[in-house]
C-alpha cells in the first residue's frame, strides 16, 4: 500500500530491500522506523508492534487521525473541492487550532495535490509548495484508509529526534534507518526535499547511536544511505551494498547508476 507521496520514499525500492526485511513474525520485539516519512517499508512489512516517529509533526498526525478516525478522515478529505483557486485557500487557511481529523485530512489532500509530492515549509513553519494538480488525488480511496487504520492499530507515534526513539530499544526489535539524505552526497542541506535539514553531523550522530545500541541489545538494523564516501566510513565494521536500482543524480529518477547504499548488522 502507497498512499503518500513522499520524497526519498522506498516504495520503488522494496524489491530490492526485500532480502534484508523480516517477515512481521519473525520480528520478536518492536518494529522500530524513527524516519518514518511515507512509511514504505512499515507497511509492507506490517508489524504486530510499532515505534514509529518523525520530525514532522503534520505527518505524525496525519498517521494518528487515519488511526483513529479513517472514515472521518475520509469524509473532510473528499469534501475539499477540485481546482488551483481551491488548493491555495485550503493550503493558507488556519488549521492548527482544527480537530486532529481535520489535520490529517488537509495533510493528505496537500500531499495528493501539490507539485509533486514535495514537502517544503516556509521559514514561519508553513506549507509552501504549489498546486500541482488532481491527477493523482483519487488515488486514495475510503477503502485504503481503512486498510491503513487496521495496520496502524498498535502502532505507538513520537514527534522526537531519532536519539529518543532509540532510547526504547530492547532485545528483539527491528530497526529500519531512512535518514533524511541526498544520494550520492554528504549531507542534506535544503528542505526542499525533506521535512528538514540533515547534516553530516546528523549522520555522525546517528552512526555513534547505531553502534552503542548494538554492543547493548540483540537487534538487528537495516538503513539505507546515501553512498558518499563518508557516510559509508562511519559504518566500517558492518555490512554495505550498493543498491542495484536506485536513485542517482536527479532526484525522483531510479537508475542503474545508483547513488544509495544498504548498511545493516544482518
Amino acid at each position: 500500500m502507497r498512499f503518500l507521496r513522499y520524497p526519498g520514499g522506498k516504495s520503488k525500492l522494496i524489491d530490492y530491500l526485500d532480502d534484508y526485511l523480516p517477515n512481521s513474525k519473525y520480528i520478536k520485539g518492536n518494529y522500530i522506523e524513527p524516519f518514518l516519512g511515507g512509511g514504505s517499508v512499515f507497511l509492507y512489512i506490517q508489524p504486530s508492534k510499532s515505534i514509529l516517529s518523525d520530525m514532522n509533526k503534520e505527518l505524525i498526525d496525519l498517521y494518528k487521525g487515519i488511526r483513529n478516525c479513517p472514515h472521518k478522515v475520509w469524509e473532510i478529505f473528499s469534501s475539499f473541492p477540485e481546482g488551483k483557486e481551491a488548493y491555495y485557500l485550503i493550503r493558507d487557511s488556519e488549521y492548527l487550532n482544527k480537530p486532529i481529523t481535520y489535520r490529517a485530512a488537509r495533510t493528505l489532500y496537500l500531499n495528493r495535490t501539490c507539485f509533486k509530492g514535495m514537502w517544503r515549509h516556509s521559514p514561519n513553519g508553513n506549507f509552501s509548495v504549489g498546486y500541482g494538480g488532481e491527477e493523482r488525488r483519487w488515488v486514495v480511496t475510503h477503502s485504503d484508509l481503512v486498510e491503513l487504520s487496521r495496520i496502524l492499530k498498535n502502532a505507538k507515534f513520537h514527534v522526537a529526534d531519532f536519539n529518543k526513539i532509540l532510547d526504547n530499544v530492547k532485545d528483539g526489535d527491528f530497526i529500519f534507518f531512512d535518514p533524511p539524505y541526498k544520494p550520492g552526497e554528504k549531507e542534506l542541506i535544503e528542505s526542499h526535499y525533506a521535512y528538514s535539514r540533515f547534516t553530516y553531523d546528523d549522520q555522525v550522530r546517528l552512526s555513534k547511536r547505531i553502534k552503542q545500541i548494538s554492543k547493548l541489545h540483540k537487534i538487528r538494523w537495516v538503513m539505507t544511505n546515501s553512498n558518499h564516501t563518508d557516510i559509508c566510513k562511519l559504518y566500517k565494521g558492518f555490512k554495505i551494498k550498493k543498491l542495484m536500482k536506485g536513485t542517482g543524480k536527479k532526484i525522483g529518477i531510479h537508475t542503474k547508476e545508483s547513488q544509495e547504499v544498504i548498511i545493516t548488522n544482518i
